[in-house]
Parts: structure tokens; sequence; C-alpha cells
């Protein structure tokens, strides 16, 4: 039986340049983001939907924001740079209801508000989700993805851990 990595390296353009540490993070991310929608998001993910559910930890006291520092930092660092949202910004590819006006507050500095701090990471990771599912990412060959998706699965591990109720079936 041929694996399936085996059989993206020969037919999809682009797939056979990615490292296996590229592909891990990818294929970890879909898992990921899949338990996360299932779990805390009642399968229905968007901004929105992340929003309230970030407003709820803030209410209940658990947002615990120091903990996405990490990855708010590489955001930062790879969305705005010498006072200018970089060209990666645009390819998040926001929409309308993706919260665009807190996204860049957030990764510019204005915003250091912790409830939008981590409704901006999580927003961000939800842009990925959109553009890996729905073919953008595929556009650029998956190509120079591997912080964003090693960022991204830090932080959904956290809130896995945090928020997820994974003991409990």
């Amino acid at each position: 039986m041929i694996q399936i990595t085996d059989w993206l390296r020969a037919k999809a353009d682009g797939f056979k340049h990615l490292s296996n540490e590229e592909v891990s993070a990818i294929s970890d991310f879909s898992l990921l983001w899949a338990l996360f929608e299932s779990r805390l998001l009642n399968t229905e993910g968007s901004a929105r939907a992340i929003c309230d559910m970030v407003d709820g930890w803030h209410k209940d006291g658990t947002l615990d924001a120091p903990s996405f520092d990490p990855e708010l930092g590489y955001f930062r660092q790879r969305y705005f740079a010498n006072g200018a949202f970089t060209g990666h910004f645009d390819h998040l590819h926001l929409r309308k209801n993706d919260q665009e006006p807190l996204i860049r507050a957030v990764i510019d500095g204005s915003d250091n508000d912790p409830r939008d701090r981590v409704a901006a990471v999580l927003i961000i990771i939800f842009r990925y989700r959109n553009n890996l599912f729905h073919g953008v990412k595929w556009q650029y060959k998956l190509a120079g993805q591997l912080g964003n998706f090693t960022a991204a699965n830090a932080a959904l591990m956290k809130v896995l851990d945090r928020h997820g109720a994974l003991l409990e079936g």
C-alpha cells in the first residue's frame, strides 16, 4: 500500500521539496485543528466563535494570555517589521468577519489587552486552517510554512491542554 506522503511527493507540485519536518508539522496541524474545533468550537469554527470562547476564558479567569507570548512573538515578527505590516500579512487572507482591526492592533503592538492577544493568535491560526484546507497554501506549494505550523501547533496544544477536557473522552 502506498503511503500518502509518497503519493503526494510524486503527484503534488512542490510537495516533494518539503522536509519530513514540514510534512509532519502540517499533518499534525490538521489533526490538532480538528480536535480543537470539535472540543472547543462545537464544530463551528469562525473568528466570532473564537472571540466568544476567549471572552468566556477571560470572564472565568482561565485565559492565561502569557502562555501564548511565544506564538504571539512569532506572529508579530512575521507580520510586522520596521514599522509596517509585511507582505506575509496580506497572505493571511483575512475576511470581513475575521476581526482585521483587532489582528492589526495586536500585531503592531498598539493593543496588548490579554483577551485581544489570545483572540488574535487563535484567529491567525484559524486563517492558517482556512488557507490550508481551502487550497490557498497549496498555491505556494506549502513552502515556508514550518514556522507557521510549528507556532500554530504549540498554541493549539496549550489551548487543548488547558480547556479541551481531553481526559473526559
